[in-house]
């Protein structure tokens, strides 16, 4: 089989979906953690920054969340943000509702991450 696309993208993600129960409880968080606006509908909301890929959050009926680490209803995906100070920026976001997950995985040596559990709207 010929690569004959080579160097070029076959498509571009302008948007990524995130199952919820309450969409705009959710854009509201990573609006204010983001500082983008954010559009709210009934069942649909979403956030984009003014030059990137938008977040979208949709109502799902009886959405149960993802209990990790076990491994009953494992986590589907996560964000991961780039903050300038990594505490500062902890304490903000606990601040918008977030909370410190108390399972913090190992971090390799010279790393800088924690691990943070968006609120209620999530679960």
């Amino acid at each position: 089989m010929v690569d004959i696309l080579a160097g070029m993208a076959i498509a571009r993600l302008p948007l990524i979906a995130i199952d919820c129960p309450d969409p705009g409880a959710l854009a509201r968080f990573y609006g204010a953690m983001l500082d983008w606006k954010i559009d709210v509908s009934a069942d649909r909301a979403s956030g984009c920054p003014e030059d990137g890929q938008c977040i979208a959050f949709h109502r799902v009926a009886d959405y149960t969340p993802p209990t990790w680490p076990t491994q009953e209803r494992p986590k589907q995906m996560h964000l991961d943000m780039l903050v300038d100070d990594l505490d500062a920026a902890e304490a903000a976001v606990i601040n918008l509702g977030g909370t410190k997950h108390p399972d913090q995985p190992v971090r390799p040596t010279g790393s800088s991450w924690t691990l943070q559990v968006t609120p209620s709207a999530f679960a």
